[in-house]
């Protein structure tokens, strides 16, 4: 992750443990840039007592041990990770690329037909445009790791549901303002659901509990209600590694 210089920055105590970091440019993709770069500076620092940074899309919540460390001090930690983000170079880790297939609409997609007519487009049109743009992770929402990221290039926001529903299943694919989500396990959403993919995104004996990072690249693509079993049941991995182990079926299906 490379920067000419940080976007300025404003710092709020929350709580007696934390620290809140938000970038205030007038350029969103900047933002996000100093608050995930600031993170991995701080996650890698080895400064004492300091227990973790949780990236948003503008912000960064920086959780320190008070005992060990004081507020001031971590100030002083964020101000000099802010100032190393221009120097630091290019991002060590390069952002890896997942396949997500997804069968839209029916039973796997209520809302498809609603989002369309909300739209005054196709049910076809909101499929292809929602296959058509790579998405970048911006941050991990809730529940469990969710993917949080920019949405395809609708008219329109698209509106929540006004009656949320209380269960959404595994591995739905949603979309509610400008922005697209995956559902990684079974919670209540207020998202439209306009697909769902047959993969497994969420692994509790795995260690992180999702396989993509913020930062890291997903595309969906369209498969056939008939071959949703045929993916029932593989993990979501990275392309490099899910073509090293899975053989795709031959539906126009590819990684």
């Amino acid at each position: 992750m490379s920067l000419l210089a940080a976007a300025p920055t404003e710092i709020y105590e929350s709580g007696d443990s934390a620290l809140r970091v938000v970038a205030i440019s007038e350029a969103s993709e900047h933002n996000w840039l100093t608050v995930h770069g600031l993170a991995d500076w701080l996650e890698n620092c080895g400064a004492e007592g300091l227990c973790g940074a949780v990236p948003t899309y503008d912000s960064v919540l920086v959780e320190f041990d008070p005992i060990l460390v004081s507020a001031r001090q971590v100030r002083a930690f964020v101000t000099l990770g802010l100032l190393e983000l221009g120097h630091a170079g290019e991002s060590a880790r390069a952002p890896r690329e997942f396949d997500v297939p997804v069968v839209y609409g029916g039973e796997y997609g209520p809302d498809l037909e609603r989002v369309a007519e909300h739209q005054g487009i196709s049910v076809g049109e909101v499929i292809r445009l929602h296959t058509a743009k790579t998405y970048t992770v911006r941050c991990l929402g809730a529940p469990a790791g969710s993917p949080m990221m920019d949405g395809p290039a609708f008219p329109k926001p698209v509106p929540r549901l006004k009656d949320p529903r209380l269960s959404v299943p595994a591995g739905a694919v949603a979309v509610a303002g400008r922005q697209a989500v995956i559902a990684p396990a079974v919670a209540p959403g207020g998202w439209c659901v306009i697909g769902q993919t047959p993969m497994s995104v969420l692994n509790i004996r795995r260690e992180p509990l999702v396989p993509y990072k913020p930062g890291d690249i997903l595309r969906f693509r369209q498969i056939r209600t008939e071959d949703f079993g045929q993916y029932a049941g593989l993990e979501l991995e990275p392309l490099d590694v899910a073509s090293e182990d899975v053989d795709f079926v031959e539906s126009g299906a590819r990684p």
